[in-house]
């Protein structure tokens, strides 16, 4: 009975070990990759990591801060959004300013009645009065002077007649009226030559000095409004009411740094691709008019040509693309530019990184 329990225990054991030899020796077949590792298309081509960019004449995307500091009261865009010149994005409350600007303008136009009241001088009322005064002082020295000549001609024939003190008051009081008539008609010629020229000048002078204050006053507070400089797309709106923010732009909790309130771009129906060459490869690049390039995206078969657009002629450190505040000082890079069409391409945004290879016109790869 025991050799049958071994022989049947023995025959299971090679069985299990045959089956286990079996199972073990069958592989999963692999898959398929999901995409081609990228190869160049170009034969001796450099290769360069590039991103992809709005197309600017200059730069890259047009980051836009402010020039005062407040608290966003409205945001009117979108991400997204594609906006002319002088559209309004976002503004600033501007409750101070415009008490400011209220203020210097009241002032302003106090300073322009002044002026204006030295420039119409002598006013009409004034000179009439003036001229009566004149009439006035005429008519006292003719009194004056007829009681002298009565009390003169009275002591001429009978000096006991008159006393000489009164013929002397008499005489005095035709001096007084006569000094008094020249007064007035000194007091009518100042009246009639209106104001000063000097205090006119310096009247006008505080008065286009306001003007400008208000001029200046102004255009501060128009920087409260956040307007688009040019035409163009809204790719990131970074603040929203209630943000504070100032010239150095609003502070992102993400990346822990300041950064702009809004980033626009050209509109995309043209985007342009930055790509940094190593200084070591750059004595191999083409002739800029033989110069092509080819973008291949991550993760995926696309495949876009590009067209030369310009050099950035300045070689600078290289930087991390995904993190530009991490710069490698040992490499330098020069700059170059390529840009593609967006018909039938999606899926592919500015900020995004891409492979690029650069070769040489009429030289590429035959497979």
């Amino acid at each position: 009975m025991n050799k049958k329990i071994i022989f049947v225990l023995a025959f299971l054991g090679v069985f299990t070990g045959l089956l286990t030899a079996y199972v073990l020796s069958q592989h999963d077949k692999p898959q398929p990759p999901l995409f081609s590792p990228i190869s160049s298309p170009f034969e001796n081509a450099i290769y360069a990591n590039g991103i992809v960019e709005s197309v600017q004449g200059g730069g890259s995307n047009i980051n836009i801060y402010p020039d005062v500091s407040g608290t966003i009261t409205h945001v009117y865009v979108q991400e997204g959004q594609k906006v002319a010149s002088g559209t309004v994005l976002l503004t600033i409350d501007d409750t101070l300013q415009q008490a400011t600007v209220g203020q210097i303008k009241l002032q302003a136009q106090a300073a322009e009645a002044t002026f204006n009241e030295l420039k119409a001088q002598p006013r009409k009322e004034v000179l009439s009065v003036a001229q009566a005064q004149v009439e006035l002082a005429r008519a006292n020295l003719m009194i004056a002077r007829n009681q002298y000549d009565k009390r003169r001609a009275a002591f001429n024939l009978n000096p006991k007649a008159i006393s000489k003190d009164i013929l002397d008051s008499s005489q005095d009081a035709v001096s007084q009226a006569q000094a008094a008539l020249d007064l007035a008609r000194k007091q009518l010629d100042l009246t009639q030559a209106g104001a000063w020229s000097y205090d006119i000048l310096n009247q006008q002078k505080q008065f286009e000095s306001l003007e400008k204050s208000l001029q200046a006053s102004q255009a501060l507070l128009a920087k409260y409004t956040i307007k688009a400089q040019s035409d163009g797309i809204v790719l990131a709106v970074n603040a929203a009411p209630g943000s504070y923010v100032s010239p150095l732009g609003i502070f992102n909790s993400y990346t822990q740094m300041a950064t702009p309130i809004v980033v626009m771009g050209a509109l995309q129906e043209v985007l342009a691709v930055r790509c940094y060459v190593d200084e070591i490869l750059v004595s191999r690049l083409p002739p800029p008019d033989q110069m092509q390039a080819m973008l291949m995206i991550r993760g995926t078969d696309i495949k876009i040509p590009l067209e030369f657009d310009r050099i950035q002629p300045y070689v600078s450190p290289k930087i991390a693309l995904s993190d530009q505040r991490q710069e490698r000082v040992d490499l330098r890079v020069l700059p170059i530019i390529f840009k593609f069409k967006m018909e039938k391409i999606a899926n592919i945004y500015p900020g995004q990184l891409v492979d690029v290879f650069i070769g040489q016109k009429n030289v590429q790869r035959h497979h």
